[in-house]
Formats: C-alpha cells, sequence, structure tokens
C-alpha cells in the first residue's frame, strides 16, 4: 500500500514536471497559497474571534515569567545593595584607621601602643602601607560591584517596562476584543432579523377579519338606530305633511250624518237667494 502510494506521489510529480517544466515549483506553491487561503476563508468569523481570545490569553504564561524574573532580580539588587553598603561602612573605618596611623607617624614619635600592645614606628608604617594596599583594592572591588549593581538595576528597569508594556498591551488587546465581539453581536442580530420571514398571508387575513368585524359591528349600530326610530311616534309623523283642511275633514268626520245634510241644504238655498235678481 506505502508503495503504491509513493509510485503514486512520483507519477504525479513527474507528469507535473513534464506539463509544467521548470515552473512546476511556482505553480505548486500558487496552489498551495490560494487552496489555504481559500480555507481560511472558509473559517467563521466566530471562530478566529474565539481564537483571537486564545492568543491573547496565551500572553499570561509571558506575563508571569517576566513578573518571575523581576521578582528575583528585585531580591538580588536589595541584597546586593546591602552587601555593598556593608563594604562600604567597612571601608570607611579602613580609612579611618589609615588616617589615625598616618597622624602617629606624623607625631615623630618612635614607638605606639594599639590594644596593650607595643609598636615600634617601623612597625606601624608598615602595617600602614599594607592597610593602604588593602584599602585601594577594596575601593576598587567595590567601584567595579557598584557597576554590576548599576547593571542589574538597569536591567530591572528594562523588564519592569516590559511587564507594563505587556499588561498594557493585553489590556488594549482585550478591550479590541470586546469591541469586536460586540460588532459581531450586533452584526448576528441583524442578521437575524433580515432573514426571519413575514407570512405575508397570515397578515392579509387578519385584516379582513378585522374590516369585517368592524363592518358587522357597523350593521349592528345601524340595526339599533332603526329599531329606535320605529319606537318612536314623533319621528315618523313629522315626516307626514298635514293637509291644509285637516280641521274640516275632522270637524266632518265627528258631525253626525242628519246635520250635514241639513248644513247641504242651507248651503243650496242660500246659493239659490244668490242667484235672483
Amino acid at each position: 500500500m506505502i508503495k503504491q502510494a509513493v509510485y503514486g506521489v512520483a507519477a504525479l510529480g513527474a507528469l507535473a514536471s513534464f506539463v509544467f517544466g521548470r515552473d512546476v515549483w511556482s505553480y505548486a506553491r500558487t496552489w498551495g497559497n490560494s487552496v489555504r487561503q481559500t480555507v481560511k476563508k472558509e473559517v467563521p468569523v466566530e471562530f478566529e474571534v474565539t481564537r483571537a481570545r486564545e492568543l491573547v490569553e496565551n500572553i499570561v504564561p509571558d506575563i508571569r515569567n517576566v513578573m518571575h524574573v523581576i521578582a528575583e532580580q528585585e531580591v538580588d539588587v536589595e541584597q546586593f545593595t546591602a552587601e555593598l553598603a556593608r563594604k562600604r561602612t567597612e571601608l570607611a573605618s579602613q580609612k579611618d584607621a589609615i588616617h589615625a596611623r598616618t597622624a602617629d607617624l606624623k607625631s615623630g614619635q618612635t614607638s605606639f601602643v594599639y590594644v596593650s600592645q607595643t609598636y615600634s614606628a617601623e612597625q606601624v608604617r608598615n602595617d600602614l602601607a599594607k592597610r593602604f594596599d588593602r584599602f585601594k583594592m577594596a575601593e576598587e572591588t567595590l567601584k567595579r560591584e557598584q557597576q554590576v549593581l548599576d547593571a542589574r538595576q538597569k536591567a530591572l528597569t528594562a523588564n519592569r517596562e516590559k511587564l507594563d508594556n505587556l499588561l498594557a498591551a493585553k489590556t488594549d488587546l482585550e478591550l479590541q476584543l470586546e469591541q469586536l465581539e460586540a460588532r459581531l453581536k450586533a452584526v448576528q442580530a441583524a442578521e437575524t432579523v433580515s432573514t426571519v420571514s413575514i407570512d405575508d398571508s397570515e397578515l392579509t387575513r387578519a385584516k379582513k377579519l378585522i374590516r369585517e368585524l368592524n363592518k358587522q359591528i357597523d350593521v349592528r349600530e345601524k340595526v339599533m338606530a332603526s329599531d329606535g326610530k320605529l319606537t318612536d311616534l314623533i319621528p315618523v309623523e313629522a315626516k307626514h305633511t298635514a293637509p291644509k283642511d285637516l280641521e274640516s275633514q275632522i270637524e266632518a268626520y265627528f258631525t253626525p250624518k242628519a246635520q250635514t245634510s241639513d248644513a247641504k241644504a242651507e248651503m243650496k238655498i242660500v246659493n239659490l237667494e244668490t242667484l235672483k235678481p
């Protein structure tokens, strides 16, 4: 199986070399870059945001390492500073002893007593020479150690600045991630709203039902208004126009027929008399 795979790769390489010639590697690199960019474009933005947050969190171990180095350097500088202070004190004592021995020799005495012990001027001079050589060596050593302390303090200061920069960079990246996630959520919300489909048919049916209900209520109101007009006679009679001889009709209706006949006869007589010359 492995041999077949090897033979297949070799055959594919030979075919590619035959087709593309010397440019086969250029084509291969271009194809690889194209595939890589295509695959990268298919990665969801949410995944990339999560990966960015993990990268930011990966800075924390580096920050802890720098903090540990700074702590060690601080302890080292403190101890070294204390050691140099002690040496300076000893050097000051040696300096005072040298000045004291020098003053004694300048006095011209031939012997000197130190701690209940008598020493000749020559012995004191030899001791002073030794003390002076040791003092100069210790002073030179102290200068070099001070230079070492200065270098350590500079390194400590540089590491402190590096730590501050790391912390500031981490805070800035976290802020940028918060803003990025907020923008992403806003886009996701907008996409959700834009993809929500509204059933227009349901909306149309609801509008139609509301119109029908309004119509039914309007009809019921009209019916109630009509019922009110039927029970009230005044509005009905108001529409009827009374005849001009209403009173005559009423009087004729309620007058007995005999009286009506006599009245008609009297009217005829009156009319005949008016016709005479």
